[in-house]
């Protein structure tokens, strides 16, 4: 049994909306450990100054440069902290495995470990993916360490360096995906993890790899290096499950959540015999009369007709993915999204992952080489501009290269044509 909590008048306002409060879960913890008892003393004083009182420091683990965020208490009275029990309060980054699967059995010897080690306070993920042990003194960061990496675990990233990656469940059980997504995590992460442990980079990087343009990792977004999952052939398409579909939701709803809904107007409804032929046109039976007909050459991959119908509609056969740089809600330019450097990869074969890791090789190093102190690598090419990164990492300008969709930031109007024909001469030659 831990020491008593103090009264916490504010935290308890937190526990009285709608839904769960953390507040909750951090008494649950301080029944019996009172590290966790005094962080909630300081959190209260927290919100009744309106001040924060962590420091940062220094704390590792042997051989390593970072993967531990430290956190000391600068609330203190006559030089002593006021709430001693968590006047260290240190957080370990776990790499979790790709895709985050796990067994029950290891997220109880997870949990095992962190209660004999720490606060018992565990956060599943953070914003770059790792496994977020907070709480610990620093005379137990190293023996943490040591048992999570028994069980094959690894630190991850923190500071100036490659941070912890994400992939989504993607072909485990997923029917959108595109690629092999954790074989792609693993592939370049563990050819990098120098960067990871041993922080020398002007700023944080980060890889995320989603296998289908749903992008449940929010890697166009989030990521300084996205691998999407795309493909370049006709949507396909499934006849009883779209029948299926109409039958319980009817016509209307198909209109209107589906054809209606299209950023493009790629579909329509159409009665089967008027439907067009041709390579690009992708068709559907919706009933024994109408079926959806789909102009693939203008899809642009939003997934939103997938998602209404599932297994009605599904990505095509010729599968790959699309590569996009610079993604980052930055606080000097304002949020940005990736620009795509690489419209489509195959992913099969070894030497696909390979050329991926490759490219992912080229970006680090140029970004190491020509970014500024706590710049991110979208600012980076938001000031040195998108045609000296791509000289940079060896790639030729692509008209296919946009930084939204039907937007090209590479080529004036002007000469159109031109830069079209020596992009034709070059994929010829």
């Amino acid at each position: 049994m831990a020491k008593k909590i103090q009264a916490t008048p504010m935290l308890d306002q937190l526990e009285t909306g709608p839904w769960p409060s953390f507040v909750t879960g951090l008494k649950r913890l301080a029944k019996d450990n009172d590290m966790m008892v005094d962080l909630l003393g300081q959190l209260e004083t927290s919100y009744e100054t309106k001040k924060g009182y962590w420091k940062g420091g220094t704390v590792g683990v042997f051989g390593y440069g970072g993967g531990v965020i430290p956190r000391f208490t600068e609330l203190k009275k006559d030089d002593k902290p006021v709430y001693p029990d968590a006047a260290e309060f240190h957080t370990l980054r776990i790499q979790p495995p790709a895709g985050m699967h796990y067994t029950s059995k290891l997220l109880r010897d997870m949990s095992n470990v962190w209660e004999k080690h720490g606060s018992g306070l565990i956060a599943f993920h953070g914003q770059s993916g790792d496994i977020m042990f907070q709480g610990c003194t620093t005379a137990n960061v190293q023996p943490a360490f040591d048992e999570f990496n028994e069980m094959g675990f690894d630190l991850g990233g923190a500071g100036p360096a490659l941070r912890t990656s994400m992939s989504c469940v993607g072909a485990a059980r997923c029917e959108m995906s595109c690629y092999d997504e954790a074989k792609a995590l693993r592939t370049v992460i563990n050819n990098n993890l120098d960067d990871m442990h041993r922080p020398a980079l002007p700023y944080k990087f980060k890889f995320k790899f989603s296998g289908c343009p749903n992008d449940c990792v929010n890697a166009i977004q989030r990521s300084d290096m996205a691998t999407i999952g795309t493909w370049r052939d006709n949507i396909q398409t499934n006849d009883v499950h779209a029948k299926a579909w109409v039958t319980k939701n009817g016509m209307e709803a198909l209109v209107n959540q589906v054809v209606a809904m299209c950023p493009t107007k790629a579909i329509s409804l159409k009665k089967t015999a008027d439907a067009s032929k041709g390579d690009g046109i992708s068709t559907v039976a919706v009933n024994d009369t109408h079926c959806l007909e789909i102009d693939n050459h203008n899809c642009v991959r939003c997934m939103h007709c997938l998602n209404v119908l599932p297994g009605a509609l599904l990505p095509g056969k010729d599968r790959g993915a699309s590569i996009l740089v610079g993604g980052k809600g930055v606080l000097k330019i304002g949020a940005t999204m990736g620009t795509m450097v690489i419209p489509f990869m195959k992913l099969e074969s070894e030497e696909d992952y390979e050329k991926l890791n490759e490219l992912a090789r080229s970006i680090i190093d140029f970004f190491a080489e020509n970014a500024l102190e706590h710049e991110r690598t979208g600012e980076m090419i938001d000031r040195i501009g998108l045609v000296n990164f791509l000289d940079g990492i060896g790639l030729e300008v692509d008209p296919n290269m946009i930084r939204e969709p039907r937007n090209n930031p590479y080529f004036r109007g002007d000469d159109w044509d031109a830069e079209v024909e020596k992009w034709n001469e070059r994929q010829a030659g």
